[in-house]
C-alpha cells in the first residue's frame, strides 16, 4: 500500500507547474502590496500582508502532496494567517527598534519547525511525530531551501546573459523587463516554485543531496570536536580573565559554537539507528561535541551576564539571553544523554530532541509577539542605572534610548525631559532634537577623542594658541587620532591647514612588509606624496568646518556671468597665489 502511495505521489507531473504558479502569482501580488522600489516604508497593513502571501506560498510549496493536499492547504494558510497577525500585532516596520528585527527571525523560525512537524503527522494520517519522519523532513526542507536558492541565482545570471546578448545587437526589451520590479519579483516567486516543484518530483536527488551533505558534516565532526574539547580543555590553563574582557565577542562565537556542535552532532547519529554512523572516529567525534555543549553554553552564559552587569539590560542583550538560555537547555539535555547511555548515547537524544523541538517553536511564537517587550525591559533598566547615578548622564547611551529601544524608549526621553535633574534634563532636550541616531553625540566618546587629538596635534606656529572647537572638528573627521601626529598652521583668524606627519617623514630605507600590512604602520613617504596638500578647515557660524569656506555667488553675479560669455567677454589674468612652503620649498598645490 505504501508502495503505491509512493509511486502516486512519484508520478505527479503537475507539481512543478503547480508550485511554479504559485510561486509566480505570490511574486506578483507581493510587489502590488509593496509597491515599486526598494526604500519604501511599508505599512502595517502591507508588511503583514506581504508576510501573509510569502508564508502561504512557501510552506505550501514544501508542504503539498497530492495525497491529504487539503490537510497541506490549511496548515500552509493558517500559519499565513498567524504570521502576518503577529506582523501586524508589532505594529509599521518604520517604528521597529533595533532589536525587534530578531521577532521577524523569531517568527520564521517557528515557522521552520513547525513545517517537518506538520510533515510528519500529516504522513502518519493521525497526531503522531515520529522522530525519523521529523528529523528526515526537517533536512530534506533544507537542502530544498538551499537548492532553490541557488536555482534562482542560475536564472537570473542566464537571463542578464540573453539580456547583454541582445543588448550587443540594439534588442534592449528583456534588459529593460529585468529592471523592472514587477518583473524580477514575479521571476523570483517563479524560479523558487518551479524548482522546488522539480526537486521535489525527483526525490532520489534531493535524498542524495541530504546524504551528500549529511555526509560532509558527519566527517567535520571529530575536527570540531578536537577544537572545542582542547579548547574547554585549555581554560583552567590559560584563565577566563582575556575570555571575559571580550565579552562583546564571546557570547556570539560560543553560541556559534553550540549551534555547529549541534549540526555536526546530528549529522553522524542521523535520524535512526540504522543510519548512525558506526565509524569509531565519527561516533566518538559527536560524543565529543556532545560533552562540550553545555560548558560553552554555560561560558557564554557568564559573559552575557557580565555584559549586562557592566553596561545593562539592551534588547539584543536580551535576545541573547533567550539564545544562551536554550543552549544551555540542549547542551545540558545531549550531556545528560551521553552519561546514562555512553556509546548508545543516540537512543536518547533523539527523542529530546523532539521535546526540544516542539518547545523552541513555542518559544519563538510567543516571542515573535509583543507579549514579551524587550524594549521595555531595557528602557525600564538603563532608567534605573540613570537614575540611580550608577551612570552618569554623560555615560548613558542616550542614542540607544532614542533610537533603539522603540515606543518604550521615545516615552522614556520625553519623561526625562522633564527631569529634576538639570544635567538629565539639559541632555535628554538636546537628543529630543535629533533626526537620525547619529546626531546624537556620545558625550564620553567625544570628550575621549578630543583629548586625543589634543595629545598627538601640536602648533607649527610657536606662541599661537589651538582654538578647542578646531580641536573637535579635527576629531570629527578622524584626523590626529590614534597614533597619528599632526601639525596645524593657523592661515588666519577663520581658517587653518592641518598636516599629518608621516606625509612629511625623511626618504629613507623601504619599511618592511610587516610594516605595513593591514595598515598598521604608516606608508613609505613617497606613496603618501599626495597628502602634503594637508587639510583646510575655516570657520563658518561660530564652528569649525574641514573643507574650503563656501564661495557666495550672488544672483546678479551670475546674470553678469551669462551675459559675459555669451558676449565672449572671456579673459585670463594674473591673480596672487597662496601656497604652503615647508622649509622654504612648495608644498602641495595653491589655493585660493
Amino acid at each position: 500500500m505504501q508502495g503505491d502511495e509512493a509511486m502516486t505521489e512519484a508520478s505527479w507531473a503537475m507539481r512543478p507547474l503547480i508550485l511554479g504558479g504559485i510561486g509566480l502569482a505570490a511574486g506578483f501580488v507581493v510587489h502590488l502590496i509593496i509597491g515599486a522600489g526598494f526604500h519604501n516604508n511599508l505599512s502595517t497593513m502591507q508588511a503583514s500582508s506581504a508576510t501573509g502571501v510569502v508564508l502561504a506560498a512557501g510552506l505550501t510549496g514544501f508542504t503539498l502532496e497530492r495525497r491529504l493536499w487539503w490537510w497541506s492547504l490549511l496548515f500552509a494558510v493558517g500559519l499565513a494567517l498567524v504570521g502576518a497577525l503577529v506582523v501586524a500585532w508589532n505594529g509599521t516596520p518604520e517604528d521597529w527598534s533595533v532589536g525587534e528585527g530578531w521577532r521577524m527571525i523569531s517568527l520564521l523560525l517557528a515557522v521552520a519547525v513547525a513545517a517537518p512537524l506538520f510533515q510528519a503527522a500529516r504522513d502518519e494520517g493521525t497526531r503522531r511525530f515520529p522522530y525519523q519522519s521529523v528529523h528526515d523532513h526537517a533536512w530534506t526542507n533544507v537542502v530544498l531551501w538551499c537548492a532553490c536558492w541557488v536555482f534562482v541565482a542560475i536564472v537570473f545570471a542566464l537571463a542578464w546573459l540573453l539580456a547583454l546578448l541582445f543588448d550587443l545587437i540594439k534588442i534592449d526589451f528583456l534588459k529593460e523587463l529585468l529592471e523592472k520590479d514587477w518583473f524580477w519579483r514575479s521571476l523570483i516567486g517563479l524560479a523558487f516554485g518551479a524548482a522546488l516543484g522539480l526537486l521535489r518530483e525527483h526525490d532520489g536527488v534531493v535524498r542524495l543531496l541530504q546524504r551528500v551533505v549529511a555526509m560532509v558534516l558527519a566527517v567535520l565532526a571529530p575536527v570540531l570536536a578536537v577544537g572545542l574539547v582542547l579548547f574547554v580543555l585549555a581554560l583552567p590553563i590559560t584563565g577566563l580573565n582575556a575570555l571575559w574582557e571580550a565579552t562583546k565577542s564571546t557570547t556570539p562565537i560560543l553560541l556559534f559554537c553550540v549551534v555547529g556542535a549541534l549540526i555536526l552532532a546530528n549529522a553522524v547519529i542521523g535520524n535512526a539507528p540504522d543510519q548512525e554512523r558506526r565509524f569509531p572516529l565519527l561516533r566518538y567525534g559527536a560524543m565529543g561535541l556532545a560533552a562540550v555543549m553545555l560548558p560553552l553554553a554555560v561560558l557564554a552564559a557568564v559573559a552575557i551576564g557580565l555584559r549586562i552587569g557592566q553596561y545593562g539590560f539592551t534588547p539584543e542583550r536580551l535576545w541573547a539571553v533567550v539564545f544562551v538560555a536554550l543552549a544551555c537547555l540542549w547542551g545540558a539535555a545531549y550531556l545528560v544523554a551521553l552519561v546514562l547511555g555512553r556509546l548508545d548515547w543516540a537512543a536518547r537524544v533523539r527523542p529530546m530532541n523532539l521535546v526540544l523541538a516542539f518547545l523552541v517553536c513555542g518559544v519563538a511564537l510567543v516571542l515573535a509577539t509583543p507579549l514579551v517587550s524587550f524594549n521595555a525591559i531595557s528602557t525600564r533598566d538603563q532608567l534605573a542605572r540613570l537614575e540611580s547615578g550608577k551612570v552618569t548622564p554623560d555615560q548613558f547611551d542616550w542614542r540607544a534610548l532614542a533610537f533603539d529601544f522603540g515606543a518604550p524608549g521615545r516615552a522614556a526621553l520625553k519623561k526625562l525631559q522633564t527631569s529634576a535633574n538639570p544635567a538629565i534634563k539639559t541632555r535628554a532636550n538636546e537628543v529630543a532634537k535629533a533626526e537620525r541616531r547619529w546626531d546624537v553625540k556620545d558625550a564620553s566618546e567625544e570628550t575621549r577623542k578630543r583629548t586625543e587629538v589634543a595629545a598627538n596635534t601640536r602648533t607649527l606656529q610657536p606662541g599661537r594658541a589651538l582654538p578647542g572647537g578646531l580641536l573637535d572638528a579635527i576629531g570629527e573627521s578622524y584626523n590626529c587620532t590614534r597614533q597619528e601626529k599632526c601639525g596645524v598652521l593657523l592661515t588666519s583668524e577663520t581658517e587653518a591647514l592641518v598636516f599629518t606627519d608621516s606625509c612629511f617623514a625623511a626618504p629613507g630605507p623601504a619599511p618592511t612588509p610587516s610594516a605595513t600590512a593591514g595598515g598598521k604602520g604608516p606608508l613609505p613617504p613617497l606613496l603618501r606624496f599626495g597628502c602634503r596638500n594637508g587639510d583646510r578647515y575655516h570657520l563658518e557660524d561660530g564652528r569649525w568646518k574641514q573643507g574650503p569656506a563656501p564661495r557666495a555667488a550672488t544672483e546678479e553675479d551670475l546674470k553678469t556671468i551669462a551675459a559675459g560669455y555669451a558676449a565672449r567677454n572671456v579673459e585670463i589674468r594674473e591673480v596672487p597665489r597662496r601656497q604652503v612652503y615647508v622649509g622654504g620649498v612648495p608644498v602641495g598645490d595653491p589655493f585660493e
